[in-house]
């Protein structure tokens, strides 16, 4: 099968919606298909305003000329930017099926950083464009309840997974005596950090990752260790040399770097939201509460062979096999169609 990927998130981001997408692309051609992205890397862009780490496409008229050429037997838009919109609009004119996948709280991220948008704005805008999809891929049953509270159709599951070959428990490592709390992810508001370095927590507090925040967490946080990205066997030494990875969001869908960390043998510390409470197991791999001082302090007390032996059931091929099983029953629009003329 030939699919094609269309996603405004891509490498250089380090983020949840990249690593699912790398994962993905890895086990389909692992499988023996023909996986096609398209990004911002394919085209002209200009920096995001106020998070240029995100790339904008502008040159978004040649998006319909690389579908075509590809000549996909399945589309799938992972993004709702430019880039997604172009591929959209593109497959609707012509009345091409695709998937489309919800990996963020797009509606409660824009009303964080611009409070006058209400939510009923951010999820018109989610309605809108998912509204031709033929099936919204979804990381967790209650996301699909609340998606569907909000007025989403044809909504579908599409767990995630974990790369059990680069996290896993490493007992051989010589933790310090003293408790490290971590965190992993984009240094910005939505992640709300401030919730995390306010605690009043023994040992040391680290921090994988950068974004828009970091100078003026590091400036008033300067207790605090931030180590900037890391990837690779680097990410995974952190996880595992870690005490507890804290999850101080409450505007995840899901949240990755939880099952990483658990892969490891880290349990979490977690506010009880959505996302947490899909993927940790109260009292065995995480402790949720809101009260992240007691929530920290007691995830110190948890099993952290239990908690690698829970995230082993999760495994990114089992995902990828859940999203061409998406695919084959939405069916396949014939190549031909790619080849008419404009």
């Amino acid at each position: 099968m030939r699919v094609l990927i269309v996603s405004d998130a891509w490498l250089p981001q380090v983020n949840g919606v990249v690593t699912c997408l790398q994962a993905l692309i890895t086990e389909l051609q692992a499988l023996g298909h023909q996986v096609k992205l398209l990004s911002p890397q394919d085209f002209r862009r200009l920096p995001c305003p106020t998070y240029p780490e995100i790339p904008l496409v502008w040159n978004l008229w040649q998006v319909g000329a690389a579908i075509r050429a590809f000549q996909p037997d399945c589309v799938h838009l992972a993004t709702e930017g430019p880039l997604g919109w172009a591929a959209r609009r593109w497959l609707v004119k012509r009345g091409l099926g695709f998937s489309s996948a919800v990996h963020t709280r797009f509606a409660e991220y824009v009303h964080g950083r611009c409070p006058r948008i209400p939510l009923t704005w951010g999820y018109a805008y989610l309605r809108a464009f998912h509204r031709p999809s033929q099936a919204v891929l979804v990381s967790t049953e209650r996301l699909c309840d609340e998606l569907a509270g909000w007025g989403l159709q044809r909504l579908a599951l599409w767990r995630k997974g974990v790369d059990h070959g680069l996290f896993r428990p490493r007992p051989q490592l010589a933790r310090p005596p003293q408790p490290i709390f971590l965190f992993v992810g984009r240094l910005a508001l939505e992640k709300n950090l401030q919730a995390f370095l306010d605690l009043d927590l023994p040992g040391h507090k680290r921090l994988v990752g950068d974004g828009p925040q970091r100078a003026e967490l590091q400036a008033r946080y300067p207790q605090a260790q931030f180590l900037g990205y890391q990837r690779g066997a680097a990410l995974a030494a952190a996880y595992a040399e870690a005490s507890v990875l804290v999850f101080p969001s409450r505007t995840d869908t899901y949240g990755l770097v939880m099952l990483e960390a658990l892969a490891c043998g880290t349990p979490v510390a977690a506010f009880p939201v959505p996302g947490p409470l899909d993927v940790l197991e109260a009292g065995v791999t995480g402790v949720l509460d809101e009260d992240l001082t007691k929530a920290c302090l007691a995830a110190l007390q948890l099993d952290r062979a239990t908690c690698a032996e829970r995230a082993a059931g999760h495994s990114w091929r089992a995902s990828a096999l859940a999203f061409l099983a998406r695919q084959t029953l939405l069916g396949a629009p014939r190549r031909a169609c790619y080849a008419q003329r404009d």
